[in-house]
């Protein structure tokens, strides 16, 4: 492994809680949050962190994915992050938020699509609470047609589709994939294998599975911690492994999550340990994990990258 590869951080965040709104972090506490209590990220975390976390790491630039900023004004994180990429050499890219189901969705995803550095939208549908949930409001999910109505927008703005959802939706998500065939679907943070049981993971790999027979499907090799447990790196490997044996180096990207990541692991360890777990790969391969495929994914342009010599 080269240690000083270049890495192009598919997926973080940052926010200023002193200036901007952010729900979940402001004021209404998540209490079923993924990874438990989070009330260590709840404070500023700005290009000056980010660059603490990862000194030690050969960081060339990031894709910023939203980060649940007031729904009530979807263009303003893009505005703020904006001007935070002209003043820092971050953001490189941007992927921003829109609804699918609403009467000004193509509004505000035309919008999004008018500043060059958006490349994507995420739009997190409704989900069932757990795999054995019974209530399901369908408003807002992948099964209602306004939601796919908007989805369907994003091929005509030529901007990609960051998808969230837990592994018991993987294989409703595929149907929705069909639906978007030239429209490149980024699945975040692997699928979310939360169940480390043996069926638990047999369960996520089936989903994962389905939705990688895709061609124009992506996946984020990021956000491996679990609930109530510390980061595995042994698990850990092994899902990751199982996911470039699925999509290949060419449909994988590696990314921090950062700073919801900081929960369970600091960047230095997070990137040893990818940079471990590949170790024995090609160093194409490499390359192509660790930064390439998330620039080509994202149509990222030399002009995009900020200060850096590439």
């Amino acid at each position: 492994m080269n240690e000083d590869i270049k890495i192009l951080d598919a997926h973080h965040h940052f926010w200023d809680l002193d200036k901007n709104y952010y729900p979940f972090l402001s004021d209404k506490i998540d209490n079923d949050f993924f990874l438990g209590d989070y009330s260590a990220i709840r404070q500023n975390y700005l290009p000056s962190d980010y660059e603490k976390d990862t000194k030690d790491h050969n960081v060339i630039g990031t894709i910023h994915c939203e980060a649940e900023w007031d729904r009530e004004d979807q263009i303003g994180e893009t505005q703020w992050l904006k001007k935070l990429a002209e003043t820092n050499k971050l953001p490189t890219a941007i992927v921003g938020h829109a609804w699918f189901d609403r009467k000004n969705s193509e509004e505000i995803i035309a919008e999004q699509a008018s500043f060059n550095i958006v490349k994507g939208i995420r739009s997190k549908p409704t989900i069932r609470f757990s795999a054995t949930s019974k209530d399901y409001n369908e408003i807002g999910s992948m099964q209602d047609t306004s939601w796919r109505k908007g989805l369907k927008l994003l091929e005509k703005y030529h901007l990609n589709y960051d998808l969230r959802v837990p592994s018991w939706h993987l294989e409703e998500a595929t149907e929705i994939v069909r639906l978007i065939p030239n429209t490149k679907v980024i699945i975040n943070h692997g699928g979310f294998p939360w169940d480390r049981s043996k069926e638990g993971l047999a369960f996520w790999k089936k989903g994962v599975k389905a939705i990688s027979n895709e061609p124009n499907t992506f996946i984020k090799l990021s956000e491996f911690g679990v609930k109530g447990q510390n980061w595995n790196y042994k698990q850990n490997a092994e899902i990751i492994y199982e996911l470039i044996d699925l999509f290949g180096p060419k449909r994988c990207m590696f990314a921090s999550n950062f700073p919801v990541s900081s929960l369970k692991i600091t960047f230095n360890d997070l990137f040893t340990n990818f940079k471990k777990i590949v170790e024995k790969f090609s160093f194409d391969e490499q390359k192509l994990l660790f930064s390439e495929t998330a620039i080509k994914t994202y149509n990222i342009k030399m002009s995009d990258f900020k200060n850096i010599d590439l």
